[in-house]
């Protein structure tokens, strides 16, 4: 039974309540929905192949990603590695191997309580972000699924930036916290640089119109490859509207959307490139900004540099320029500009000969799933 007033006095509620909570009612519909339609296709296939079959090869899956991931803990070795935000929060981490029950603990420890702010992210969030950083580090191509989490210990401090109470505010911990965990996981590891770390949020809108994207940025490189440009990483996958659709549904101009050549991190292997997007108001608007790396840039490793932070510029229409932080809203007036340059990814490992990806190879191949190779972990 979908408790509908219940649930709409708890989304209207408390401190900080929903905005358009018939839009999130809808979204926990759809939820329930697909939730429906995968147990009508379990039942479908238990009734084919027979209950005992289907339980049996469900455990087959996960203990084929538990072994997979051991295979990568038996490559890698002990770490730590803290991350810090552009408000100051910090993600500490430390990852200790156990050779002998090939597993590992994974322990945050140490990183910063949770905020007064939205940049908390809840514990299934934290891990989301340890499942997929672990399963990046296979080799073979496996299903997606907790099988992969077997091995790992996690710890999470209660009351954390990890694992905060409610009703602490956490849009951005799924959105950009995230990002700064899975660099943490990677800088503990030592088997890639930081990618940008932010999924760059930006959303306008007014009474009749309301849009949302998230802006691809440089990714990380590591031994023996270069970080991809203008690709999502990590934490999101989100595909950009095209142009000539972002113009025809909502009265903007895309004027500019381009590679930021140089912003990625300089190394043996450079880190990939950030973009520059411009798009200019044709009628009054709010529009708001939520990123990440404005202040601290995305780390290189072993001697490779550290990617150039984003910046949030607003262009008005009488000439003047507004240089805005990682976290803003403002009024847009017809006429005015706003351009959100992204973070590069950092470098990897300090060296004369330099490699790099070009825009047509990372247009091709870029993507935070792809695996990180087994060379790069011995």
């Amino acid at each position: 039974r979908f408790r509908e007033r219940e649930l709409l006095e708890r989304l209207s509620g408390g401190p900080w309540p929903a905005r358009n909570p018939q839009q999130n009612l809808a979204d926990l519909q759809a939820q329930i929905a697909a939730n429906e339609k995968g147990a009508q296709e379990l039942r479908r296939m238990a009734a084919h192949f027979g209950l005992d079959t289907v339980w049996a090869y469900m455990g087959h899956v996960q203990d084929n990603a538990a072994e997979q991931v051991r295979r990568a803990l038996d490559r890698l070795q002990d770490g730590a590695f803290t991350c810090e935000m552009d408000n100051g929060a910090v993600i500490r981490v430390a990852i200790t191997l156990n050779r002998e029950a090939r597993s590992a603990r994974i322990d945050f420890t140490g990183t910063s309580p949770q905020q007064t702010n939205n940049f908390n992210a809840p514990r299934a969030v934290c891990i989301a972000a340890v499942l997929y950083v672990f399963r990046t580090l296979v080799d073979d191509e496996i299903p997606l699924n907790a099988g992969c989490l077997r091995p790992l210990e996690l710890i999470i401090p209660a009351g954390s930036l990890l694992d905060p109470r409610p009703p602490a505010a956490v849009v951005a911990g799924n959105v950009e916290t995230s990002q700064c965990i899975v660099d943490a996981l990677y800088g503990a590891l030592g088997v890639m640089a930081a990618a940008q770390g932010t999924m760059n949020n930006f959303t306008f809108g007014n009474d009749r119109y309301q849009y949302y994207e998230t802006i691809c940025g440089g990714a990380g490189a590591g031994p023996g490859f270069a970080g991809a440009s203008a690709v999502q990483t990590h934490m999101t996958n989100s595909r950009l509207t095209d142009p000539e659709v972002l113009e025809w549904r909502f009265p903007v101009r895309l004027e500019a959307f381009s590679i930021r050549r140089g912003s990625g991190g300089a190394g043996r292997w450079r880190g990939g490139d950030g973009v520059v997007r411009r798009i200019r108001f044709l009628e009054p608007m709010t529009a708001a900004i939520l990123s990440g790396h404005r202040r601290i840039a995305s780390y290189g490793l072993n001697g490779g540099e550290p990617g150039q932070v984003g910046r949030n510029i607003v262009e008005r229409i009488d000439g003047a320029v507004e240089a805005l932080p990682g976290t803003a809203q403002t009024v847009m007036q017809p006429g005015d500009a706003f351009v959100i340059e992204t973070p590069g990814g950092g470098g990897w490992e300090a060296g004369e000969k330099v490699h790099s990806l070009s825009c047509r190879i990372n247009t091709a191949t870029g993507s935070s799933s792809i695996p990180v190779p087994s060379w790069a972990l011995t």
